[in-house]
């Protein structure tokens, strides 16, 4: 049926008090089920909503099993996070790859490696501790499965052993991670494929999505660009199965009916503030640099959506836990988006939204961090959280609190320690310098003007002395003036620790290079939001459970919009996509019924 337009009146009328809060965000709490629409745009068996990690293993998988597939994507393009990322795909328990390379897995390994109370990380944060059994159960039984399907639908993996490299909280007993390569494809980061010696010995996300969407294409699933889900809709005569979707399409409501399923693929909620809050308090305004954004954003709106409707949220300790890359130190300096494995590119099709590509950070021997105040707060050489994988817990005894005995105690706390603020009541911790010399600039072979740094929206400032470029740092997240005083007597002392070999204050070791040759320069360092680990609660099937624990029929979800799986990246998405594309398409289809 032909598109139509909507004002808000009429949708608010139309879709009742929870479709307009979708609408909104979800900022009203007395949200209702959206009435059933008085006619549908388009149908179709099953529903998925999202092209990515999760939405395209699910879409294809229906397909193949007989259901009719449409994919809704809110960008316009594919990949979400997925396409941005390194390509490390921790899948195991017996694949072929592993069998070739004599590697011993099993399924049962998978979940006693998943589900280990004992691994413990040197700041004493567990990986493992707060998984749910039952959805650990169903990603380890089907492993091996989604690995095999990957192959069989166009993805080329690097012709070497499963490795640990990439890998987070990924298990302890055995390698499992597999990297599929670039081939051809233009990357998104830098818009051209890479050097031709290079496309099969170098591995991305690209190589992961692409073919993916190569076979959703060749199987006949329509993929629908810049129609984003703003609200779910269920039956209204007595019944709670989800019947389909509201989306929004270049300013029109567009209703699509599911005669069997809506699959959640939206991706997870690392870009919401408001709902990662419920999560972190500390994670303000300020924390914008998103990994995988401006290419994807992780707005949470399948969450919401399905809240809106009674669903339940579930696992919230692996979003709070500090390991893994739940949060990271930047990788480039100077930029907004400075997630540490992803530097945009002038020729990337997002660069327009990305703005610079940030100084790449080789020695941090050759910086100084400093608060919105103009004071160190840690020692800017320190890792950040660490996460389990292969032979990371050495000697290991599964289950045993010997694991966690053994361990040295190291907290990691640069990442806690830049967000503790600045003392004045606030949550957020504000933005964190980078402050370096000339002399700085030399030695990490940096150009410091556009497009590699960002002056213009305030996340790089340049100065002939301290004092002035404490006065030039003025932005929209630095919510106090930083005091000319504070950072120049901050960097004399620091330069007093280079003359004695010994930071008296954080312990930076032997730190070698003075910060005293003009201009100096004040660069974005803050720290980086990746992962999303909590979400919606869902069963071993990828069902989606209400807040009585009843399943909620006909809604499904998979990867970082679902919680209860503390791992890191790709594989639990593309499992739980193989999952939820398998039992939404077989499902009974709902009755039509007219209005």
């Amino acid at each position: 049926m032909a598109k139509h337009k909507i004002s808000r009146r009429d949708w608010v009328k139309t879709a009742g008090a929870a479709g307009a809060a979708a609408m909104l965000g979800g900022q009203q709490s007395d949200a209702q089920t959206p009435s059933r629409p008085r006619r549908w745009d388009r149908e179709t068996d099953v529903l998925v909503i999202g092209a990515g990690a999760t939405g395209f293993p699910a879409a294809i998988v229906a397909r193949e099993a007989g259901a009719d597939v449409i994919v809704l994507e809110a960008e316009n393009h594919i990949g979400g996070h997925a396409i941005c990322s390194g390509g490390n795909l921790p899948l195991g328990g017996g694949t072929s790859v592993q069998k070739k390379h004599g590697i011993e897995d099993s399924a049962d390994l998978v979940f006693r490696d998943l589900t280990d109370w004992s691994v413990v990380q040197p700041n004493g944060f567990p990986d493992y501790r707060y998984n749910d059994r039952e959805i650990i159960r169903a990603y380890a039984d089907h492993c091996t499965a989604t690995f095999e399907w990957l192959l069989a639908h166009g993805v080329t993996f690097l012709d070497k052993a499963p490795d640990n490299l990439g890998g987070s909280s990924i298990g302890n007993s055995a390698p499992r991670e597999m990297h599929p390569v670039n081939l051809d494809y233009p990357l998104v980061q830098t818009g051209k494929p890479v050097e031709a010696q290079r496309r099969t010995t170098s591995s991305s996300g690209n190589g992961l999505m692409r073919p993916l969407e190569a076979a959703a294409k060749s199987a006949g699933v329509p993929i629908l660009l810049q129609h984003r889900m703003k609200a779910l809709y269920r039956d209204d005569a007595g019944s709670t199965r989800v019947i389909g979707v509201a989306a929004e399409h270049e300013g029109k409501v567009v209703n699509i009916r599911a005669r069997k399923a809506v699959i959640i693929a939206t991706g997870g909620s690392s870009g919401n503030v408001n709902f990662r809050r419920m999560f972190d308090p500390r994670l303000t305004e300020e924390y914008c640099g998103l990994a995988g954004m401006p290419y994807s954003n992780q707005d949470a709106s399948g969450e919401l959506a399905a809240m809106a409707i009674g669903a339940s949220l579930w696992g919230a300790y692996n979003q709070t836990g500090e390991f893994g890359e739940t949060l990271t130190k930047p990788g480039t300096l100077g930029a907004q988006y400075s997630y540490r494995n992803l530097r945009w590119m002038p020729g990337s099709p997002v660069f327009d939204k990305a703005h610079a590509s940030g100084l790449p950070i080789g020695d941090w021997q050759n910086i100084v961090l400093v608060n919105m105040l103009g004071e160190r707060f840690y020692d800017e050489t320190a890792g950040q959280y660490t996460a389990n994988s292969y032979r990371r817990v050495d000697p290991y005894t599964p289950h045993s609190y010997l694991n966690g005995k053994r361990n040295k105690y190291e907290p990691n706390d640069w990442v806690a320690a830049a967000l503790a603020g600045i003392g004045d009541g606030h949550n957020g911790g504000g933005p964190i310098w980078a402050i370096f010399d000339a002399d700085a600039v030399t030695r990490e072979q940096w150009n410091p003007v556009p497009p590699n740094v960002d002056g213009e929206r305030g996340f790089f400032f340049s100065a002939d002395t301290l004092a002035a470029l404490a006065k030039k740092i003025v932005m929209q997240h630095q919510r106090v003036p930083m005091p000319p005083d504070n950072l120049v007597a901050t960097i004399a002392r620091f330069n007093s620790f280079v003359d004695s070999g010994n930071d008296e204050d954080f312990g930076r070791p032997k730190p070698p290079y003075k910060v005293t040759r003009a201009p100096f320069y004040a660069a974005w360092a803050t720290p980086v939001i990746h992962d999303t680990r909590a979400g919606l609660r869902i069963n071993a099937e990828c069902q989606v459970v209400d807040l009585n624990g009843a399943v909620i029929p006909g809604l499904y979800c998979g990867g970082e919009s679902a919680g209860g799986f503390s791992m890191h990246g790709l594989a639990r998405c593309m499992c739980q996509g193989f999952i939820a594309g398998r039992h939404a398409a077989a499902e009974k289809p709902a009755a039509q019924k007219h209005s």
